[in-house]
Order: structure tokens, then C-alpha cells, then sequence
């Protein structure tokens, strides 16, 4: 009996390392990755990483960030103070909490006595449907909240454990020890770094009836502060994801009924993916849902079936596998389209959804084949090390080939096209990367592709009239400015691009409503003050200029956007021309040459050198019909 523990800590030892390893070896191709998509947002571009200021309004200022997950970008925030922009370090920390996690899951389904704790935590760790949580730097979100519900799971168990000593007849547990408001602590975290884990209270209670097979005001009462933090948060969510992130518009116009059919097939799409992880990529096609089509039903009503099967078998099979798939299914509810999410835009499944949600199906899973092993085995001591020997290296090769699609923006797309040719989403961005990249005509060819496969992406016919317009055809870049707008009416970025077109062709007049539109849509901005100032200080008709309010909008566009930037500079020096305050153009001309000439940047140094000679003279600039900046 003596021996019997420090064996145990030696093999949770042996194990946790064995683990770690498995996971690095399995995620190796990540860790050479780069930034994708919106890393940009949380990241790269995430003013609130660069200072004190920054921090304390990633806590405080909700809207700072994209969503309001402050333990997440606070990790962020130190990753950048400790290693700047270099992704490999935001990847191994990812790859580092997805392993702690499957090593928490294992000591969970270890205390709940659940047998092949090891082989879930195993599958969970090497299962390909968890890389893109964990390879996309932006899903941070999801391996740390995780983490932290995993632990208050753990902490909150100990603590009902402890508490059992009260005798039956007491209707109350006793007050709270440390292990429970370690518990709530650490829920909180977890809802701090992503809502989906407020599923957490509702699982334990089903993890109480599990072991018991009932619930009384004992099991309740003590979870009642867990359930008010995970629907307040949760619902601070479901406003953010709507009003801030943009869930809004005919994407998400979905009746009920059509929500009943996206959940139900979403539902089996999950548990596919789980039992089969082929063909998953970053965007699945988006399907067209109709209640008039019957057999779109046979996915929620067969949901339906498998919940009431598992009720009226579960003397016979035991509460398990009823528990599994409620847990399951509550922690995916979230994604399944009663709430909507801005992803819904291009599909209404995504791997990254059911990552926490996974748990249980994997458990139920691990103890399955646990057993089955044992069934099989019958003395043949070979059996179960053979099928882990097969099934555990599969998982991790699969997961290593399916690391290599977030290498990097580039192969990130033309993946998604390969595996899902008819995404637009994915012909769009990757348009954006050959742009990005000055390479127009390949960007065209992209963005024609896409709004081909979707005639109503706005964004993508603002992105090909951008491409367009650089290239000089102007008359066609009109046009799906145009469209863009029929379908984003009160897009800012899209009335200035049209504002930029129409001005190239001399129509200065219209230029002017749609420059003046897009300040009033994003007075912020500083892009759009400064269109609408370069516009009334050089604009080549004499009744559109005015000086005064030039000086006023360039003057807004320098202060908010840090000062530093030399076009914007550039500008508020024309409009103090075109407003006859010579000496004040010439110093801030020399100013937007300097910091031109420190980017890099010699044809905006060109062009300023030429602009001071002009107000040296005591001369505003004036463009000519259909020159460009």
C-alpha cells in the first residue's frame, strides 16, 4: 500500500513528459509558422500590446480589443514586451497550453475513475481537429480558457469531494472552503479568455448525477455564482460579437426554424469530424439552409433520438455515454447558431469551434476503446498497445500534415481554395495577400474569382476596385466601388475609395459628397479627414477648395493618427498653403520629407521637395484634372 502513491506520481510524471513530447513532435510544423488572417488584430497590429497605457485598457476599455477576452490579450501583451513580433514564440505557447490541457484532462478523468483516462487525454492532444486552435496564434482564446476550466473543473471536484463528509441530512454543503473559491476563481478565467467555457457549472452537475443519479440543493446551490458570471459574460459576448465584431445583416437573418436546422446538422458535422478528421480545412462550404427541405430535418430530429435513446438505455449502457453527449452538445451550443458569430458569415462550422466541446465525446471515446481492448484482448496481452500503437501515431501524423496549412497566409489560402473551391471568402484574401504584396495583376485575378463565386461580397468588389484603380482603370474600379456600395451602404473605407476614383476622373463634386460621407461614418478615421482635407486644399476646382476647413480636418488627421505618419503630414502642409500660413507649410513640409526619407520612401520625399519650392514661393499646390497622389 506504501508504494502504491509514489508510483502513481511517477507515472503522472512519465506520462505528463510523454505527452508534452508527443505534442511538440506532432505540432513542429506550427512552430515555424507565421501570423494569418486576423492576428493582425490581436496581434500584429494591436495597438493595446505596445505599452502600460495599452494594458490597463485591454482590462478596463471594452471595445479596445476586438472581444473582450483580457486574459488573453494580456498574454499577448507580455509575449510582445518579451520576444516583439517573432510568431515562434506565440506558438510555442500555444502548442505548450494545448499539452497542459490534455495533461488536466487526464487527471480529471482520472479522479472521476473513468477508465482509458489516458487514451482520451492521448487523443485529445494528437486529434488533427484541434490544430487550428492551436496553430492559429488568434485561438489563443481557446487552449487558455480551457486550461483554466479544466483546472476550476479539478479544483471544484476537490472540493465536493472533501465536503461529502457532511452527513446526507444536512441540506446545505458546507461554506466554502479554498478549493472553492479556487474553483470560482479559475472559472472566471476561463470565461475571461473565452465565454464557451460558462458551459462548465452545467457540466459538473451532470457529472454529479453521473457518479450519483440524482441532484439535490446541495449539487445546485454552491454552482449558483458560477452560472450568474457565465451568463453575464456570456451575454457581454453575444452584444460584442454582434455590435463591435459585425454580426449583423442578411448572413445572420435566420428564422428559428432555420437555427433548429443549422444546430442539428452542425451537430453531426462535429462528431464526424471526431470519428473521421478527413478533408478539415479553415473554411467549410456554408450551407444553404431550408426548412422546406425534408430531409434537412433528419439531422436535429436524429440528435433528438440519440439523446432519448441514451435516456431510456441508461440502465443497461449506464449514464456515461448520456452525459458524454450532453456535455458535448451544451458546450457547443454557443456555436450552433441560436447565437450568431461572425464566422457564420462564411460557414456555420468551424474546427476551432468544438475544441473545448470535444472533451466529452473523446472521453466517452477513450474509455470505448478501452474496453473494447480489454473485450478483445482475452489473454492476447498484444491487443491493446497494437491498436494505441495505430491509432495514436495516425492521429499524430495527420495532425502534423494538417499543421502545415497555417504556415502562412499564402498556403493558408490556397488550401481552403483546394479543399473548398467555391470559397470566397478564401479567393478574397488571398487576392488581399498579392496586393499586400504589389503584385496586381495575380490580386485581380483573385478578387475577380471571388466576386464571381459571390456576387454580393462587398468586400471583395471594394478589394478589386482598389486593385483596379492602381492599375489605372478607373472607369471599371467605379463600378464595383458602386456595387460595393449597393450592398455596404455605410461602409466609410468604400465611399472614400469611390471618392478617390471619382476625383481621378475630375469629378470633384461627387468625390466631395462621398469624402464628406465617409467622415461622418468614421470621424475617427484618420484616412478619411485626410482625403476630404488633400481634397478642399488641391482639388483643381476653385469652388470646391477651402483652406480654412483643410487646415481644421488635416490638422484631425495628424493628431489622431500619432503624428508620425509623412503623407498625412504632407497634407496639413498643402492645406496650410492653400490658407496663405506659408511659413507654417514650409516647416511642416520639411517635416513629412523628413519622415518620409526615414521610411524609405523616396517618391513621397520627391513629391514634398517639389511642394516646399512651392510654398518657399509664397505658392499654394493645386492638382490638375485627373492627376493622383
Amino acid at each position: 500500500m506504501t508504494n502504491r502513491k509514489p508510483a502513481s506520481r511517477n507515472w503522472n510524471w512519465l506520462f505528463g513528459l510523454l505527452l508534452t513530447a508527443a505534442v511538440l513532435a506532432a505540432y513542429l510544423p506550427a512552430l515555424r509558422g507565421g501570423f494569418i488572417w486576423d492576428d493582425d488584430l490581436h496581434v500584429t497590429n494591436n495597438p493595446t500590446l505596445r505599452d502600460w497605457t495599452g494594458l490597463k485598457d485591454i482590462w478596463f476599455e471594452v471595445g479596445k480589443t476586438l472581444q473582450y477576452y483580457p486574459l488573453v490579450h494580456s498574454s499577448f501583451w507580455l509575449e510582445y514586451h518579451l520576444w516583439g513580433l517573432n510568431p515562434i514564440g506565440y506558438h510555442l505557447v500555444n502548442v505548450l497550453l494545448h499539452a497542459l490541457a490534455a495533461m488536466l484532462l487526464y487527471r480529471l478523468l482520472t479522479r472521476l475513475r473513468l477508465p482509458g483516462a489516458w487514451l482520451a487525454a492521448a487523443i485529445f492532444a494528437l486529434h488533427p481537429v484541434c490544430v487550428e486552435s492551436v496553430a492559429w496564434i488568434s485561438e489563443r482564446k481557446n487552449v487558455l480558457s480551457t486550461v483554466f476550466y479544466l483546472a476550476a473543473a479539478l479544483a471544484y471536484l476537490r472540493y465536493t469531494q472533501r465536503s461529502e463528509v457532511r452527513p446526507p441530512s444536512s441540506a446545505l454543503r458546507p461554506p466554502p472552503s479554498g478549493a472553492y473559491w479556487l474553483a470560482l476563481l479559475l472559472f472566471v478565467a476561463a470565461l475571461l479568455s473565452k465565454t464557451v467555457a460558462c458551459s462548465l457549472p452545467a457540466a459538473l452537475l451532470l457529472v454529479v448525477w453521473w457518479k450519483r443519479g440524482s441532484l439535490t440543493w446541495r449539487d445546485v446551490g454552491p454552482l449558483l455564482p458560477f452560472f450568474v458570471a457565465g451568463v453575464a459574460l456570456g451575454l457581454n459576448t453575444v452584444s460584442l460579437e454582434k455590435h463591435q465584431v459585425g454580426a449583423l445583416g442578411a448572413e445572420w437573418s435566420l428564422t428559428f426554424w432555420e437555427r433548429c436546422l443549422v444546430a442539428g446538422r452542425a451537430l453531426w458535422f462535429y462528431a464526424e469530424k471526431l470519428v473521421w478528421p478527413a478533408n478539415l480545412t479553415f473554411s467549410y462550404p456554408r450551407w444553404e439552409i431550408s426548412p422546406a427541405v425534408w430531409w434537412q430535418w433528419c439531422f436535429p430530429v436524429a440528435a433528438l433520438g440519440v439523446v432519448a435513446a441514451l435516456w431510456f438505455l441508461r440502465h443497461r449502457l449506464g449514464r456515461g455515454p448520456l452525459v458524454a453527449v450532453l456535455c458535448f452538445a451544451g458546450t457547443l451550443f454557443p456555436a450552433l447558431g441560436f447565437f450568431d458569430v461572425y464566422p457564420f458569415r462564411y460557414s456555420f462550422v468551424a474546427d476551432h469551434f468544438q475544441y473545448l466541446a470535444s472533451l466529452g465525446l473523446l472521453a466517452l471515446a477513450g474509455a470505448g476503446i478501452h474496453s473494447a481492448c480489454g473485450w478483445l484482448a482475452r489473454g492476447k496481452r498484444f491487443v491493446p498497445p497494437a491498436v494505441c500503437g495505430v491509432l495514436l501515431p495516425t492521429l499524430g501524423v495527420l495532425t502534423w500534415r494538417q499543421c502545415g496549412m497555417y504556415a502562412d497566409m499564402e498556403t493558408l489560402w490556397r488550401t481552403t481554395i483546394a479543399r473548398n473551391p467555391r470559397c470566397s471568402m478564401a479567393y478574397n484574401n488571398l487576392g488581399h495577400w498579392f496586393f499586400e504584396g504589389k503584385r496586381l495583376a495575380e490580386a485581380v485575378r483573385y478578387f475577380r474569382q471571388a466576386v464571381e463565386l459571390q456576387p454580393d461580397n462587398g468586400e471583395a468588389h471594394n478589394n478589386l476596385g482598389t486593385a483596379l484603380l492602381q492599375q489605372g482603370q478607373v472607369d471599371e474600379a467605379i463600378g464595383h466601388f458602386a456595387r460595393a456600395l449597393a450592398i455596404i451602404p455605410n461602409d466609410g473605407a468604400i465611399h472614400g475609395n469611390l471618392g478617390n476614383a471619382l476625383a481621378q476622373q475630375g469629378r470633384m463634386v461627387e468625390a466631395l459628397r462621398h469624402y464628406e460621407k465617409a467622415l461622418s461614418l468614421e470621424p475617427a478615421n484618420p484616412l478619411c479627414a485626410n482625403n476630404l482635407a488633400w481634397l478642399l486644399a488641391t482639388g483643381p476646382v476653385a469652388g470646391v477648395r477651402d483652406g480654412a476647413r483643410a487646415v481644421e480636418l488635416g490638422e484631425r488627421a495628424v493628431a489622431l493618427s500619432g503624428g508620425k505618419n509623412p503623407l498625412l503630414i504632407g497634407t496639413l502642409a498643402a492645406a496650410y498653403a492653400e490658407a496663405g500660413r506659408f511659413a507654417e507649410a514650409v516647416v511642416t513640409g520639411e517635416k513629412a520629407r523628413a519622415l518620409a526619407h526615414a521610411a524609405g520612401n523616396r517618391d513621397l520625399v520627391e513629391k514634398n521637395e517639389k511642394l516646399l519650392e512651392l510654398y518657399r514661393l509664397g505658392r499654394s499646390y493645386h492638382e490638375t484634372t485627373g492627376s493622383t497622389r
